[in-house]
């Protein structure tokens, strides 16, 4: 997550902090929960006549009721025994689950879970573990970008650069240990495209339904369009030297000694390129909500991410489990589940925000949403992929194959083309998405 995807998800949650730091502010609705519910009935009616023109919590956050009753004064009773800390993180966790109707598919967690151990077949563990990590991977970026308006830019850089796309890397990473390469080269090559084309061109052509012609900043796009072209290069190297320099006795060795020493290449200049954002030019990414503060406490905040990762971990391993099968049955190549499907998992957050601050005519936000996240793949997880199966013992090589390359290339030039001039309407996202279009239908009949 870079630091313009942080910034955007503070202007979709601006609303739930304003909520809490006007609570912080009053500390009336905290002190009604915590002190104002001795006295029974009267003291609810009491401490709550104090607070009646405070905004309410958002989505199902709502204020205990005297009407409700015992029950309602049962918990409340609850409520005012606990410490004002949970209160708030109480309130804060309820608001992240309750804040988006993606969340509704955490109940698919359990029932995918279900499906693996009891054996209700590959297509169905495969679906509902997949729809179990679109949520997951909403609830992460919520917990990820709390850690990082707390830590401040630089940690909070190094914590989105290892959260930040958590659901594609683990996901990878359990193809990786699994033997499936081709799946591991798709899921992150399709993460890239989807970000870049499919969730960039949503966001043109929505952000261009309301404003006739936008703009965003234009040293910064070339900076990340030059970052974007670099890892293209790094990955075309290896496949086409593959195919059209080295002799076959030669080729597996070579590649994998090139793949290793560009990942690391790879990965330094993707520590540079924090650096530029966070540090060097930090005015450039710099976001309309520096002065946000953490709706978690730290523990908290750990806590949930540590269970959600684990979550998240097991959710991955039953879905790349039952990919062979789901490609045998449905008659999908794996190529195609890994760059198409897949990706819509992980991608899921990053869509909603990117078109959400779009529309606001916030497009340096959405930019840094879509094609920050294309770069944390290309420099980030693909050379981690690369590092970790060269430690483990699995071999996996910048080697995709020549029509990957190739697509990855074209896709690349052809959106740095489109924002080039740092500019945007909606025909240029129709551009962008008919783009990713056909890649799908390519792979597809591939």
């Amino acid at each position: 997550m870079s630091a313009q995807r942080k910034a955007a998800i503070s202007v979709v949650k601006a609303e739930t902090r304003q909520r809490l730091a006007e609570l912080d502010d009053a500390e009336e609705y905290d002190e009604a929960l915590l002190n104002g519910y001795q006295n029974g009935a009267n003291g609810v009616e009491g401490g709550f006549a104090r607070v009646s023109a405070t905004p309410s919590l958002g989505r199902g956050a709502r204020r205990p009721s005297v009407a409700g009753g015992d029950r309602t004064l049962s918990r409340v009773s609850v409520l005012s025994a606990a410490p004002k800390w949970f209160v708030r993180d109480y309130l804060a966790t309820k608001e992240i689950i309750l804040s988006s109707w993606f969340n509704l598919l955490l109940v698919c967690v359990p029932l995918g879970w279900a499906s693996a151990y009891v054996g209700w077949g590959a297509v169905t563990t495969f679906t509902l573990n997949f729809l179990a990590l679109i949520p997951l991977a909403l609830i992460l970026g919520d917990i990820t970008e709390d850690l990082a308006v707390r830590f401040g830019d630089v940690v909070g850089g190094l914590i989105n650069a290892t959260f930040g796309n958590v659901v594609e890397i683990m996901v990878s990473l359990f193809a990786l240990f699994k033997d499936l390469y081709t799946v591991v080269a798709a899921s992150l090559l399709g993460s890239i495209l989807s970000n870049l084309l499919l969730v960039l061109g949503c966001s043109f052509f929505l952000g261009g339904l309301f404003h006739s012609v936008q703009t965003f900043n234009a040293v910064s796009n070339r900076a990340c369009s030059s970052l974007l072209m670099l890892a293209c290069i790094g990955v075309s190297i290896p496949s086409a030297a593959s195919v059209i320099l080295i002799p076959a006795d030669l080729r597996q060795d070579w590649i994998l000694d090139v793949s290793r020493g560009t990942a690391v290449i790879m990965l330094i200049c993707y520590v540079c390129y924090l650096a530029f954002q966070l540090k060097t030019h930090a005015d450039l990414f710099k976001g309309e909500d520096d002065d946000a503060v953490p709706m978690l406490t730290l523990g908290t905040s750990i806590g949930l991410l540590t269970a959600i990762t684990a979550v998240v971990a097991v959710c991955s391993e039953f879905l790349t489990d039952s990919i062979k099968e789901v490609s045998e049955s449905t008659h999908l190549s794996e190529a195609f589940i890994g760059l198409i499907i897949l990706p819509i998992a992980g991608n899921a957050c990053e869509h909603l925000t990117a078109c959400i601050v779009a529309m606001r005519n916030k497009m340096d936000l959405s930019m840094g949403v879509a094609v920050g996240s294309s770069i944390q793949i290309a420099l980030f997880a693909i050379p981690f992929n690369v590092v970790v199966g060269w430690i483990s013992g699995h071999n996996f090589s910048l080697d995709f194959s020549p029509f990957a390359a190739l697509v990855l290339l074209v896709c690349v030039v052809h959106a740095n083309f489109v924002t080039a001039d740092a500019t945007s309407h909606w025909l240029l996202g129709i551009q962008l998405v008919a783009l990713y279009c056909l890649v799908a239908v390519a792979y597809f009949y591939q």
